[in-house]
């Protein structure tokens, strides 16, 4: 029987693995739909408004099926075991990449569409480590094992980004384009899906038999939102993740067409955040773990990511060195909320229902990335740089909303 150690080591690898896959694409799709891209899908009769309101709803389109599926996900985990389930999102992910890489091809819009929404019916992945690690973690160790996993995060879009970049450069390979990159990460996922069904165990001690409820995402949302133990963290988490997301859906088409990235620099760039990611959640969370309270920490982090982001809509397109100022602070601010708040999460769940908190707050992220991502195209239609600004106000929200609403004693 490997032991918890081991079955951490897996999961860690597992979502590196996962995370490199999708930082991967991180490069290649902002041009897509960046305005002077040689790679751009959108039809050449389309305006550059009508252009960024399709991009928004391109990238909601994957959570908005995650919130109707990923507690779904959540709940079979809890019954037939972490391990089959995590298996089936991975594969979904693979297949999902192949059928973007074909539609971009054939400049197939609506298979774009489609290949986000299979992603996202079975991108539970991520939902169910969470509930693997809280199986095997002990309370004092929580938050550093999810600060661990923060690092995997961190480690896949350091690779992920950079080999992305180079896999969409023809100087570098005369046949790489950019189908090359999803097609990687198509077969990246099949291959961690292979490495799981072998070496991982099962972690599930006590499967529940509830019945599954199909309509969990909206239920989700009421009990996240009224339940006095989730009521003070769960409705400050979606704005938090609600601003960072407006922050980063159009990031990638700022850096390209005011900074004039190719998807080379996008990818650097990207694979710098993940460097500083890396260094915030092995130095400073596993400092802060079991030393500092999980409620004093989201306090400033919270507070501190929301500042932070202001500074890139002011920074003008001929300073670029000054981007890169930006990324320690904002990884700093990510790692700790993250890795905090989950270890927070993972206190208030009980062992039998951690899948299903897990599964509540994938719901609250789900429609934190889905609403914002589709805000995002229209208030981007007004100018590339405002959804950056916005997302920072809605971040310093959820921080004041945290403030306000959690208190000691809706812990257990």
């Amino acid at each position: 029987m490997k032991t918890p150690r081991s079955t951490f080591v897996l999961i860690f690898v597992t979502i590196f693995l996962d995370m490199m896959g999708l930082g991967i694409l991180v490069p290649a799709f902002p041009m897509l739909i960046a305005p002077h891209s040689a790679f751009r899908i959108i039809p050449e009769a389309w305006t550059v408004s009508q252009g960024f309101i399709l991009g928004g709803w391109l990238m909601a389109s994957y959570s908005i099926m995650q919130f109707f599926f990923a507690p779904v996900l959540g709940q079979l985990s809890d019954r037939y075991g972490r391990k089959k389930i995590l298996a089936l999102s991975i594969f979904g992910t693979s297949i999902s990449h192949a059928i973007f890489a074909y539609g971009i091809i054939t400049h197939n819009i609506i298979l774009l569409f489609v290949a986000r929404m299979v992603d996202g019916i079975s991108g539970g992945n991520i939902t169910v480590a969470q509930a693997v690690i809280g199986d095997i973690s002990k309370p004092a160790d929580r938050a550093k094992h999810f600060g661990m996993i923060g690092i995997a995060l961190g480690l896949g879009f350091i690779l992920g980004p950079f080999i992305g970049g180079k896999l969409s450069d023809a100087s570098l390979v005369s046949w790489f384009t950019i189908t090359t990159p999803f097609l990687f990460a198509s077969i990246l996922s099949l291959c961690n899906m292979g490495m799981m069904l072998v070496l991982l165990p099962e972690t599930l001690q006590s499967p529940r038999t509830a019945p599954l409820e199909l309509r969990r995402a909206l239920l989700n949302v009421t009990k996240g939102f009224s339940l006095p133990e989730l009521r003070g963290i769960i409705p400050a988490l979606f704005l938090f993740n609600a601003g960072f997301t407006l922050y980063t859906t159009f990031l990638g088409v700022v850096l390209a067409e005011d900074f004039l990235f190719t998807p080379v620099h996008i990818g650097n760039y990207f694979g710098f955040m993940g460097i500083m990611m890396v260094l915030a959640q092995g130095g400073l969370v596993r400092r802060l773990s079991g030393k500092v309270s999980e409620i004093k920490v989201l306090h400033w982090s919270m507070l501190g990511t929301g500042l932070v982001l202001i500074p890139m809509f002011f920074i003008p397109g001929q300073h670029v060195a000054w981007i890169y100022l930006l990324p320690p602070f904002i990884a700093a601010g990510m790692a700790l909320t993250r890795a905090f708040s989950m270890s927070l999460l993972t206190q208030i769940a009980g062992p039998e229902r951690r899948g299903e908190v897990m599964g509540i707050n994938s719901s609250s992220y789900a429609m934190a990335q889905a609403i914002p991502a589709v805000l995002a195209g229209y208030i981007a239609a007004q100018h590339a740089r405002l959804p950056i600004l916005v997302g920072a106000l809605v971040c310093l929200l959820g921080w004041g909303l945290f403030s306000v609403l959690f208190q000691p004693k809706t812990m257990p």
